[in-house]
Parts: structure tokens; sequence; C-alpha cells
């Protein structure tokens, strides 16, 4: 592979605990040099003039759905991950529910074929049960062997107390974490949005917080009744504030529980739904003004350990249905750091840098990425370099995804992706 020589540009590398004018060389896919500003020499290496750039690990986004194998009407590993890149995303952790489901080290290894034609670098979540029924638990060596970084039934939670108890101790056994869905599906049958007084207004039966917050502390209450410190429960998408409450309580008593939150639950409330606008459908739904304040002071106080997308392509036409019988989901990759930058850094004074881990150094520790998350020496070539101060428009229609189910068509964002390099790399130039 050629080298590849990155100058003049500003290094934000919170992993590292670097920050400063930094020249960085890229050989073979890993991090050669990092030197001073004009310290290296080209000697026949491409270069990128990174001036009035910053230069940082390349994003990591933990939850995203592919869609392959299976739905390739929806998106396909090839263009959600162009679409990641163009976003600044390096890596991306994809979520089982495939069809089939990827429960199997075969569906696991068919997705990271170089057939696949991704962009940067996939990893798969596998299924926690076989085919996601929350009845009996995965051969979870066997896929942790095959490439697997956590397992997880995603959209169908393990309701079983028994089942869950058994899923954690197992994953922990083998070094996996565990991320759960936190919706009790026994009080959201039918529901198609939070319980509120929009879907009062609106004639829709509403998800009641409690749906995810009593799945959280059920959760909690295993993960302190196993008594194993490898023991790693991730709660997806949180969203009410009770659940942020719980994860932090559940942290201040020594349990390795994590969270992560999505840009449209910081962002956006059951407001935005307007009139059934099914861009603005997603489970779990868009909360109230308080739940959404309660991301964003758990994002500022760092209970939050990562900004994860929930990337959810769907086809036009499938969202161009009655509210209620449009499924979940929205689009993300592309528009997570110019959201993140605008609101958190620039809105909410959130420091850069951390803006920059909560989308790289820590995904990276949660899911055990060794080599990523980081520009350290010896490191893996990932790399985005951005605009912090470009302020531009997203428009779906240039989306490189497959699907346009966004509510963010129109939006200001802060901060520009220029380039994206996935192990030495070029997987994005911004036109």
């Amino acid at each position: 592979m050629s080298s590849l020589l990155i100058k003049n540009g500003h290094l934000i590398d919170p992993g590292a605990g670097v920050e400063g004018a930094k020249d960085i060389l890229l050989k073979d896919g890993r991090v050669a040099e990092i030197a001073g500003a004009g310290k290296i020499k080209p000697n026949g290496s491409e270069v990128i003039d990174a001036k009035g750039l910053t230069v940082a690990p390349g994003l990591i986004d933990i939850h995203v759905h592919l869609r392959e194998p299976g739905q390739g009407h929806k998106e396909t590993i090839e263009s959600g991950t162009a679409a990641a890149a163009a976003g600044g995303f390096t890596s991306v952790a994809a979520m089982p529910n495939t069809t089939p489901v990827n429960d199997t080290p075969d569906v696991t290894r068919w997705m990271q074929s170089p057939d696949r034609g991704a962009h940067i670098r996939v990893f798969p979540i596998g299924a926690a049960t076989r085919g996601s029924k929350g009845e009996a638990i995965n051969d979870f060596a066997a896929l942790k062997a095959a490439g697997v970084v956590a397992v997880t039934d995603d959209g169908h939670p393990i309701l079983k107390d028994g089942i869950m108890r058994e899923t954690l101790a197992a994953a922990a056994r083998v070094g996996l974490s565990v991320i759960q869905h936190a919706e009790d599906t026994r009080m959201t049958q039918g529901c198609s949005m939070n319980a509120g007084p929009t879907a009062f207004k609106l004639g829709l039966r509403g998800m009641p917080p409690e749906a995810e917050s009593s799945l959280v502390e059920r959760d909690i209450r295993l993960v302190q009744e196993l008594r194993d410190a490898r023991v790693h429960l991730h709660v997806a998408h949180t969203s009410t504030a009770a659940a942020v409450a719980a994860v932090r309580q559940a942290r201040r008593n020594g349990l390795r529980v994590t969270c992560e939150v999505a840009p449209h639950h910081f962002l956006l409330t059951e407001e935005h739904v307007g009139m059934y606008s099914t861009h603005a459908k997603m489970n779990p739904p868009l909360r109230s003004a308080a739940d959404r304040d309660a991301m964003i002071e758990g994002i500022l106080d760092g209970v939050v350990d990562a900004i994860a997308t929930d990337h959810a392509p769907h086809a036009v036409h499938e969202k161009e249905v009655e509210f209620e019988r449009a499924p979940n989901g929205i689009t993300g990759l592309e528009t997570a750091l110019g959201l993140c930058l605008r609101w958190l850094h620039k809105e909410w004074k959130l420091p850069l840098g951390r803006v920059l881990s909560l989308l790289s150094a820590q995904p990276a520790a949660l899911l055990g990425l060794k080599g990523r998350g980081t520009l350290a020496v010896g490191s893996f070539a990932d790399v985005v370099i951005f605009d912090p101060n470009a302020e531009w428009t997203y428009r779906v229609s240039e989306t490189k995804s497959r699907s346009r189910n966004t509510p963010f068509d129109g939006w200001a964002m802060q901060g520009k992706v220029r380039w994206t390099i996935s192990e030495g790399k070029i997987a994005y130039v911004s036109e």
C-alpha cells in the first residue's frame, strides 16, 4: 500500500490526549508517524494539505442497520458504508435484524466478505438468541470467532429474566457486550409514537416511557445479581429521563452499564411528528421535551458514553403510507457529525474534543475495537478531516444512501467532512 502524508492540520485525538498542529504519516494501513508541522518529509508519499482543517480519528457508529442480507431494496452494505464515509465514519457496527437474522458464523462472515463492496470497516453484531426470538441463546464463542463484536436482539428485546440473565453471563465469559433495545413490548403493542399530548391530539396510541425505563431497571438488577465484573450491559438508543437516571445510578454503584443516545433523541421531540410525518417515526419514539433535555444533560455530564445514529433506512414507498403502518426508523450517518458540531459544540459549548470522543474513542472502547478510535502510532489509519467552521445545509437529494427517510432535510449543519480515510485508503473526498 502507498503511504499518505496529512500535513498542516490541527490534530485532535481525545483517546491519546493529543491536540495541536501535527503532521501524520499513514503507511500500510497504520499510523506510522506523528510529528510537528513540517517535520515529516513526503519521500514519495501522497500528500493531503489539511491547512485550516481538523484531523481526528475516524468516527465509529456502534448502531447501524445495513439491511443486508435480504433487504437490499432499503440499503446495501455498499451504499450504507458510502453514506457512512461521507459522514466521516470509518467503522460501523451492523445490527443483526437482517433476513436471515445474523445468528450464525456463516451470516457474519458473509457480511464481512470483500464481495459486499464496503467502503469502510463493518463490524457485525450477532443475535443474542436464535432467530432473535428470545428463547435460546446462540453460540457466542463461535460468533465472536467469526467477527461478531457484541450481541443483541435489537428490536426484539429479551423479556424473559432467565434468558437475559443467561445472555449476560454467557457473553461475559467470551468477552462480548450485551446491547439491549430497552422496550417492554407488552406495554407498546399497537403503539406508534410516544404517549403524550401529541399522540392524544393525533388519535394515536402512545408508548409509555416506562416501557423503556422498566426494562433498563430490570437489566441493571440482573447485572447486579450476577456479581461478575466482566458483565457489560449497554443500553441502545436511550430516550427517556428515567432510563438515563437508572444508568447514572448503576454507574455510581460500580456496575458496568453504559448507554448511547442518537442525535434525533437529543434534538427532536414528539411534536416533530407534526401532522403524521413518517420521517419522524422511529423506535424508541421521539419523546417529550423533558426527556429530550435529559438526553442533553446526560451527554454534557458524561453519563452518556456514545453518540450512535441508529441509521435505519427504508424504501420510499415503505414510508409513504399511513403513520401507523409505516416502519420505524430514519437515516443518520451523513448528518451525525454536522448535528453534533452545530448543537453539542457550537450551541451547548461541549468541547470539540469531547464531541469527537463520543463519536470515536468511547464507541471503540465500548466494543473493544483495538487500534481504533485513536491516531496513536501503530493504530489503524482511520482518519476524518473536516472543516470545523464550515456551515452547510443537508440535502437528502444528495445522499449516498439508498433511502431518503430523514427528518433533517434542509437543516443547517456545522463542520464539513473533506476527507475520510479508512485503513489508509481514501474512502470519501468532498466534491
